[in-house]
């Protein structure tokens, strides 16, 4: 009997997003169990509320890496799961799963290790990647699930979010997110600024989303737009969650927010530079739209590098802010 199951992503924040619907599949086939998540602790925050999980373990895997594993095998062992689901791809996670003596270990055939599951699926191409993480239950069940992502902001992450656009009260709101882990993914700055300019003049306000790391760019932007609010570095995960569930659009890159907003079922625009969306991480609400232009250089890498190997970055540079915003007073209806 199946009494408890671990979930195992450790990447990014929209790898974690995009699993939400293999955790409420997998409590549907074990209603009876316990389900944890074991994520990085940057994307702990994002599964909190979550109503299928009984608990969400944090993996510091970069930090003092071999003890870290030893500690995070201890704990693991000590719990005494019967299955562990892997959507990430690592020889490490899987070696983990393996040396907790986990007994049935699901994963992909693919990575260095796959020979350490008990049940291993083919990777699917050409599909989105929340169904990707679904056909991992293909071993043990033949159902099918909704692939739509979900995450779950408290009543206090809505009340402090209600506080924080007091100014943009009675407005139809437009978020804007620049940011991005990897540089090249980011469209111009300056074109953000423009876009948020017109767009205030135009009536919406605006609403500008991102972490610590963002704020230099959002500040950017809010000299061009002094009318918007400007959310990055003052707002957690979820109160980010929130706050865009609250927005007609989010305008933003191949990005974690393009995945909150997706889960919060806001419309979407997106900028696809060096990645393409044949990779599965593209928005799929039936409205949203990626903005991208067709270059024999893309895709130049699965994430994005730092600097554009062809030193021109043509793949974003080349999406004129002047389309866009003809594009949304269009379609923004």
């Amino acid at each position: 009997m199946i009494k408890r199951i671990l979930i195992i992503q450790t990447a990014f924040i929209g790898d974690v997003i995009l699993i939400t619907p293999l955790i409420r599949a997998v409590k549907k086939l074990y209603p009876r169990a316990a389900i944890d998540a074991l994520v990085v602790p940057g994307a702990a925050g994002l599964l909190k509320n979550n109503p299928y999980l009984s608990e969400v373990l944090s993996y510091s895997k970069r930090d003092r890496a071999l003890l870290s594993m030893g500690h995070m095998i201890s704990l693991l062992k000590a719990k005494g799961y019967d299955m562990a689901i892997s959507p990430h791809s690592s020889g490490r996670t899987h070696l983990l799963m393996y040396l907790a003596r986990i007994p049935q270990r699901l994963g992909f055939d693919r990575g260095t290790m796959p020979f350490l599951l008990t049940a291993k699926t083919p990777h699917p191409r050409g599909i989105h990647k929340a169904k990707k993480n679904l056909a991992l239950l293909g071993p043990i069940s033949k159902q099918e699930f909704d692939p739509q992502t979900e995450l779950f902001p408290s009543a206090e992450d809505k009340a402090k979010i209600n506080d924080l656009l007091t100014p943009l009260y009675g407005q139809e709101l437009i978020a804007l997110a620049p940011g991005s882990v990897w540089a090249t993914k980011c469209w111009p700055v300056e074109y953000y600024a423009e876009l948020a300019r017109t767009l205030s003049q135009r009536g919406y306000g605006i609403l500008l989303i991102g972490g610590k790391e963002d704020k230099p760019k959002c500040d950017i932007i809010q000299q061009s737009c002094p009318n918007a609010v400007n959310l990055a570095g003052r707002t957690n995960l979820l109160e980010s969650a929130a706050a865009i569930a609250q927005c007609k659009l989010m305008i933003c890159n191949d990005s974690g927010a393009l995945h909150i907003a997706n889960a919060m079922q806001t419309r979407v625009i997106a900028f696809f530079g060096p990645t393409v969306q044949s990779l599965g991480y593209f928005p799929f609400g039936a409205q949203d739209k990626v903005f991208e232009t067709d270059l024999d250089c893309r895709p130049c890498s699965s994430h994005g590098p730092q600097k554009c190997p062809l030193k021109h970055h043509n793949c974003m540079k080349l999406l004129r802010p002047d389309n866009v915003l003809d594009y949304i007073l269009e379609h923004l209806t």
